[in-house]
């Protein structure tokens, strides 16, 4: 299999399956397109080879099938792998994991308008603007607090729904935004993000992110340039 991604240090969409599928073992081959949104740039040249969305992450199966959108990807992926556990084994907890994936997938659009991924940045200063200036951003944030308290006491931990399954996987780049911008947070919930953050999956995408050394001025609204 082929997984089509973006930049890593900015693309929250493509880190979601990429990070399951390294945690857990699953064999692809990394295809990543450098983000260049101009109408007939390379990136899109090279993406419409796969996809008519014109949007990253996309799977491709062996025999070219494509499957795109992030749910779709994972959904995919957990028929075709089941001896992974993707989602709970417990009927409940797997509709609240994928409740709370689903809410991730459409929700929360001022903590990403405000705080876009950016995982090589440090940004405590505008995290403390945003956090000060924007209310949705503050719902957004007590939303996100409040689900992963609920998660993490119904299953013990030590991730959301016990092992680290999709659910975690679709709430990483969060994870990154709260460190990026050092956004408020219990202790509780940061020790969340700490794990996220160290496991393999994630570590593994982390490091390659800061290896990238790339810099996009339509993706950052908070410097210009990677000093600052």
């Amino acid at each position: 299999m082929k997984l089509v991604i973006g930049n890593k240090n900015y693309s929250s969409w493509s880190m979601r399956p990429w990070v399951l599928m390294r945690h857990v073992g699953i064999a692809f081959d990394e295809v990543q397109l450098r983000f260049d949104f101009t109408p007939g740039s390379a990136f899109y040249r090279e993406l419409a080879r796969f996809t008519p969305t014109a949007k990253v992450p996309v799977l491709v199966d062996d025999d070219g099938f494509a499957v795109w959108d992030t749910l779709a990807i994972v959904e995919t992926l957990a028929e075709r792998f089941p001896q992974h556990a993707l989602w709970p084994a417990e009927a409940k907890a797997r509709a609240r994991a994928r409740s709370l994936c689903a809410e991730m997938h459409a929700g929360f659009g001022a903590l990403r308008q405000h705080c876009p991924q950016n995982l090589e940045a440090s940004l405590p200063a505008f995290g403390a603007r945003v956090v000060a200036e924007h209310a949705a951003v503050r719902t957004d944030l007590e939303r996100i607090v409040a689900m992963w308290r609920d998660a993490l006491a119904a299953s013990g931990g030590p991730f959301l729904f016990g092992s680290f399954g999709a659910a975690d996987a679709y709430y990483a780049p969060v994870c990154g935004r709260i460190r990026t911008y050092a956004l408020p947070v219990p202790h509780d919930v940061q020790s969340y993000v700490d794990r996220v953050f160290a496991s393999p999956g994630v570590e593994a995408w982390v490091r390659d992110a800061l290896a990238e050394h790339d810099f996009l001025d339509f993706e950052e609204p908070y410097r210009a340039s990677r000093e600052g």
